[in-house]
C-alpha cells in the first residue's frame, strides 16, 4: 500500500467517488489530489486533497479537504496515510499551518489537529466554512495544525502496512461489464486483431 499523486486519467474516478461519498468538489483539479493504492492489485483505496487559497489581500492559506476512503478499505489506516502525505505536501510548499473544515474533528484530532474559533480563521476560510456547511457538511467546524506537530498513531501505521490482508472483500473495481461492454466481442480503436 502506498500514496501517490493522482493522475489526470483518474479525474472521472475521483469525481465519481467524491460524489458518491458526498464530499466537496469545489474548484476540482485532479492534480491537487493524492491516491492510496494497493501495490499488489493496483486497486485504489482512498484519496484526499490540499487546496491552496490565494486571497488578493493576504497570504496563501492551505486547506486539507475531500478525504475519502472506499468502503472495503476503511479501518486500515488508509485515510491516515493520505492525510500524512497531504501535510507533507503542505510543508513542501512552505505552509506552517494547515486548516481543515469538517464534521470529523475527532478523527483529525488523533493527528494533532485542534479545533479553533471561527474568528481565528483567515477570511477566505470563514467564507469557505459557511459555503461548506451549506453545501456538503452542515456539522463542519474549523481545525488547524502546525505542520511540525503532526503525528501518526503507530496503530494506524501498522494497519496501513497490513491493509491488503485485512481488507473487506467488497470490491469497488469497475469492469467492462459495468459499462455495458461485452469484453469477448468488443473491438477497440487500436485493436490489432491478434
Amino acid at each position: 500500500m502506498y500514496v501517490r499523486d493522482a493522475k489526470n486519467r483518474e479525474e472521472v474516478w475521483l469525481l465519481d467517488h467524491i460524489e458518491a461519498m458526498g464530499l466537496d468538489d469545489t474548484a476540482f483539479r485532479s492534480r491537487d489530489y493524492v491516491v492510496a493504492v494497493d501495490e499488489e492489485s493496483g486497486e485504489k483505496a482512498g484519496f484526499g486533497r490540499i487546496r491552496v487559497h490565494k486571497p488578493d489581500d493576504g497570504e496563501a492559506v492551505c486547506e486539507l479537504t475531500s478525504i475519502g476512503v472506499l468502503e472495503g478499505w476503511r479501518e486500515q489506516g488508509v485515510g491516515a496515510h493520505v492525510i500524512e502525505r497531504l501535510v507533507e505536501y503542505a510543508t513542501d510548499q512552505g505552509f506552517d499551518t494547515v486548516y481543515a473544515l469538517t464534521g470529523e474533528s475527532a478523527y483529525l484530532a488523533q493527528f494533532g489537529f485542534r479545533r479553533i474559533e471561527e474568528s481565528q480563521l483567515p477570511t477566505v476560510l470563514e467564507e469557505r466554512l459557511a459555503e461548506k456547511r451549506e453545501r456538503t457538511d452542515p456539522d463542519a467546524v474549523p481545525l488547524a495544525i502546525d505542520v511540525d506537530r503532526f503525528r501518526m498513531p503507530e496503530r494506524l501505521r501498522e494497519a496501513f502496512k497490513r491493509a491488503p490482508e485485512g481488507r473487506n472483500e467488497a470490491s469497488t473495481d469497475e469492469s467492462a461489464e459495468d459499462f455495458g461492454i461485452d469484453p469477448d466481442s468488443a473491438t477497440y480503436k487500436y485493436d490489432t486483431g491478434g
